[in-house]
């Protein structure tokens, strides 16, 4: 592999001096804009869940929602999703670097104006074939309590309701991804504030007098403010739309050939998502909203730790590839990496330790009962063990992303989702939605391992004994918290602190998050933890 070059506006090593000493103030910003929505949006989206729990709890009509959700998200995900990291800010990048602002705007605008016109035709198809598609997609819906015909029915009805959303989303979407291109982070923030705002209020205002279909009326509002924050950002940005396709350009093709295994690696996702649902249907029409609800809750430390930190970091690691500067990019990565680690590994220990009084704190109130919070806290317990191969997954495919390589990562998780969709089909009769959820957590597990070890052979090597030690003293400052935390919650129960009761569970997750992180903050600072010094001295300023 040929060595690093000298591009413009690139500084070789940039983040991984900013990760071991505080550096650059650009991309500090930019993690803390990113990682500041990704919370807040993730918060909200908590609030989402505790609001949808409160007006429907787990009953069938929540389920009929849930299942019409994921043919329109699928359209979404499959079209738009595959360009916006993957495929279009590495072109766009290598574009604006060599062509200047000019090339970059009017391959900003044939990309935007093909997914519109492909998300809408996407939509149309799905719409016409709902009440053949949606069926399928969870079989055992209704058959519990024999009412099939009614909740496929409203699940037809809401699936095509929804199915302007990802039209919006796609527009959107793409906006997303020219403002992080150009390094432009506070809008896209925003943006997912809105969308779970919107749910927020259908939850609120409109289950009443609308049920379900007040979510989904929610769902089309939230996209449509998704897309409107972003407009006065990217005209301030300078973006030139022009009516064009485009299709004989090179970026246009670049970003086409990019976005094919792409495509095949988010169907690959969507199709875990989808087992899910189908298999969850065959447990109870309950399970397949304690499936949904639990997956949000353990996502939320994915969301702020993997996907800020990446999200953040991805523009600059398109550059550094971009210009060739691998030394730099290898040091990016293996430093992002550590630091995701470091922070995601307690959280999946930490939210195992507190699932009951967490989710019992959430989402038990109103249609939400007792039996409804045995299935969430199962589900999220499992689901939690994987957040830190989630959070992995995250920076490690954007490492191929940022070579141009999207086969290596889809391949991976194609393997990843036969691993998964086998593990469902086995674990679910034993297991019910526990099974599911160990089925994603280990098939997560895999995915990391093999991401990992592709792209240290790709890059000549990640820096191993910096990660090792890393991981080594994440390892050991979590085991000490983790012994903190089970001494605190045998103290909470011989003091009779009742979980049970929403007070009860206020003491166990504010105590818990206060002994854990501290303990856990002092033992890594005790170990000479890189990260640990790194975030004091960020957070000492």
């Amino acid at each position: 592999m040929a060595d690093e070059g000298r591009g413009p506006g690139v500084s070789a090593g940039r983040l991984g001096r900013f990760l071991a000493d505080g550096g650059t103030r650009g991309v500090a910003g930019a993690a803390g804009i990113v990682a500041l929505g990704f919370l807040g949006s993730r918060l909200l989206g908590l609030l989402r869940s505790v609001a949808i729990a409160h007006a429907f709890g787990t009953e069938p009509e929540l389920a009929a929602y849930w299942v019409a959700f994921r043919l329109p998200d699928l359209v979404f995900q499959v079209l738009a999703g595959a360009t916006l990291s993957a495929a279009f800010i590495p072109t766009f990048s290598r574009v604006a670097l060599r062509g200047g602002d000019e090339a970059s705007w009017r391959l900003a605008s044939s990309v935007l104006n093909l997914i519109a016109l492909a998300t809408t035709l996407a939509a149309a198809v799905a719409f016409l074939l709902a009440p053949l598609l949606v069926p399928w997609l969870a079989p055992g819906l209704g058959a519990e309590g024999g009412d099939q015909e009614r909740l496929r029915a409203l699940a037809v009805d809401l699936t095509r309701l929804m199915l302007i959303s990802p039209v919006l989303f796609g527009v959107s979407g793409m906006m997303t991804g020219i403002l992080n291109a150009r390094q432009r982070f506070l809008a896209p923030a925003l943006a997912p504030l809105l969308y779970n705002a919107s749910i927020i209020v259908g939850a609120v205002a409109l289950a009443g007098p609308l049920g379900v279909r007040g979510l989904a009326l929610a769902v089309v509002a939230g996209s449509a403010g998704h897309l409107l924050v972003q407009l006065p950002a990217l005209r301030a940005a300078g973006m030139r739309w022009a009516p064009s396709f485009d299709l004989a350009s090179e970026g246009v093709r670049e970003v086409a050939r990019l976005m094919g295994p792409r495509v095949l690696g988010l169907a690959a996702w969507q199709v875990n998502l989808v087992v899910v649902i189908f298999f969850a249907s065959f447990v109870s029409d309950a399970a397949i909203s304690a499936v949904n609800y639990a997956f949000m809750i353990a996502m939320l430390p994915v969301a702020v730790v993997g996907m800020a930190i990446s999200t953040a970091v991805f523009p600059s690691l398109a550059q550094q590839a971009a210009a060739r500067q691998f030394t730099a990019l290898r040091q990016s990565l293996s430093a992002s990496l550590r630091l995701i680690l470091f922070l995601a590994v307690p959280a999946s220990v930490g939210l195992i330790a507190l699932a009951r009084p967490a989710v019992r704190l959430l989402l038990e109130r109103g249609a939400f009962d007792a039996d409804a919070t045995d299935l969430v806290v199962g589900a999220t317990a499992v689901y939690a063990v994987g957040i830190f191969a989630h959070g992995g997954i995250e920076i490690l495919s954007r490492g191929f992303y940022a070579l141009a390589d999207t086969r290596t990562p889809v391949l991976l998780a194609v393997l990843s989702m036969v691993v998964n969709v086998v593990l469902c089909a086995l674990l679910v009769a034993p297991l019910g939605v526990r099974g599911l959820a160990a089925a994603a957590s280990l098939s997560a597990v895999l995915e990391f391992a093999l991401l990992l070890r592709a792209l240290q052979h790709r890059l000549g090597g990640l820096d191993a004994p910096g990660l090792r030690r890393s991981a080594v003293r994440t390892l050991a400052a979590t085991v000490l918290m983790a012994e903190a935390l089970v001494l605190l919650l045998m103290l909470l129960a011989v003091a009779g602190v009742d979980d049970g009761a929403a007070a009860g569970a206020l003491i166990y997750c504010v105590a818990g998050v206060a002994v854990g992180g501290a303990t856990y903050t002092l033992a890594a600072l005790a170990l000479r933890s890189e990260e640990a010094r790194l975030l004091a001295r960020r957070l000492g300023r």
